[in-house]
C-alpha cells in the first residue's frame, strides 16, 4: 500500500514517556505493516507549554530507537500562514466567527442553560453586540459525527451538544490544535492516524473541519493508554519518567507488551522491528 501515510507528531511539552513510546511505535509498526511512508512532525503551537529544549530532546529520542522520517521533518511553528489561509477560507463559508467570550462568562452561561461545564452554548454565534474578538470558533451543527475506529471500534459523538462550537484560534492569538492537524494532516496527505486513546473525542471535531475545508478524512486507530500505578494517564503533568535512551530494546519490548502482544526474544532494534512488523499485519489482518 504505497499510498498508505502516517505519522507520528508529538507536542514538545517535555521528555517522551512510556505513552509516547507507545504511540511511537504504533505508528511505525503500522506504516511498515502497509509498506506505506512514516513521518514525523513537531506540533510545537503552544509556545507558553513548551521548553525550549523539548524538541530536539524528543528526536533525539526517537533517534535513539533508529527511527527515522522518510521526509524531512515539519514544524507547525512554520506553517502559520496556512491555518490563517484555513481560518479565512471558513469565515468565507460562514462556518466560522468571531467570539468575545471568557471563560468565566463561558461557566455562566453553562449554569444559566444547564449545560454541562465545558460546553459552548452559542452566546457569540449572531455577534459580539460590540464587544472585542477574543478567539474564533467553528459554527456546530446538531448531529451525530460517526467513525470506525481500527482498534476502538465505532464512536460516535454528538459535538453540538457535547462540545458546542469549539475554538480554532484561541484568544491568545495562539492556533488551536484542532484545526492546526487538520490542516497539517491534510497538507501532508496523512491517510491513517494512529494515537492515543485520550484524543479518540477529538476525532468527531477534526472530521466536521476535514469536511468543512474540503479535506480527506483519514482513517484512525486509537491505541490503549498507558497509565501509572494510580490509573492516571502518564504526562508532564502527572511527572511520568522519561524514556530511558541507553536501553531502547528494553523500552521497547514494554511498550509492545502494552499494546497487547506476547514477548519475543531479540538481540537487536532491527531484528525487533522485522519480526513486531510481522506480527502487526497478522493481527491486523494487513496484507503483505
Amino acid at each position: 500500500m504505497s499510498h498508505y501515510v502516517g505519522r507520528f507528531a508529538p507536542s514538545p511539552t517535555g521528555h517522551l514517556h512510556a505513552g509516547s513510546l507507545a504511540c511511537l511505535l504504533a505508528s511505525y509498526l503500522d506504516a511498515r505493516a502497509h509498506r506505506g511512508t512514516w513521518i514525523i512532525r513537531v506540533e510545537d503551537i503552544d509556545p507558553p507549554r513548551e521548553p525550549a529544549w523539548a524538541a530536539e530532546d524528543q528526536l533525539e529520542t526517537i533517534e535513539a530507537f533508529k527511527l527515522h522520517s522518510d521526509r524531512p521533518i515539519l514544524r507547525q511553528s512554520t506553517r502559520y500562514d496556512a491555518y490563517q489561509e484555513a481560518l479565512d477560507l471558513l469565515i468565507g463559508k460562514g462556518l466560522a466567527y468571531g467570539c468575545a467570550c471568557t471563560r468565566k462568562s463561558i461557566e455562566a452561561a453553562c449554569a444559566a442553560a444547564g449545560l454541562p461545564q465545558g460546553v459552548y452554548s452559542g452566546t457569540c454565534r449572531h455577534g459580539t453586540g460590540g464587544a472585542p474578538i477574543r478567539a474564533w470558533r467553528f459554527l456546530v451543527d446538531d448531529g451525530v459525527v460517526s467513525f470506525p475506529d481500527r482498534w476502538q471500534g465505532t464512536f460516535k459523538q454528538n459535538v453540538s451538544k457535547e462540545v458546542g462550537d469549539f475554538v480554532i484560534r484561541r484568544a491568545d492569538g495562539l492556533w488551536a490544535y484542532q484545526l492546526a492537524v487538520v490542516v497539517d494532516d491534510g497538507f501532508q496527505d496523512v491517510t491513517h492516524v494512529v494515537r492515543g486513546a485520550d484524543l479518540i473525542d477529538n476525532t468527531p471535531r477534526q472530521i466536521l473541519l476535514q469536511k468543512a475545508l474540503g479535506l480527506p478524512t483519514p482513517a484512525y486507530m486509537h491505541i490503549p493508554l498507558v497509565l501509572d500505578k494510580n490509573g492516571n494517564k502518564l504526562s508532564k503533568q502527572t511527572l511520568a519518567p522519561a524514556i530511558d535512551q541507553s536501553r531502547p530494546e528494553e523500552e521497547a519490548a514494554h511498550a509492545w507488551t502494552h499494546l497487547g502482544f506476547k514477548p519475543f526474544t531479540f538481540d537487536t532494534l532491527e531484528e525487533f522491528y522485522s519480526e513486531a512488523v510481522q506480527r502487526w499485519r497478522v493481527r491486523f489482518q494487513i496484507s503483505a
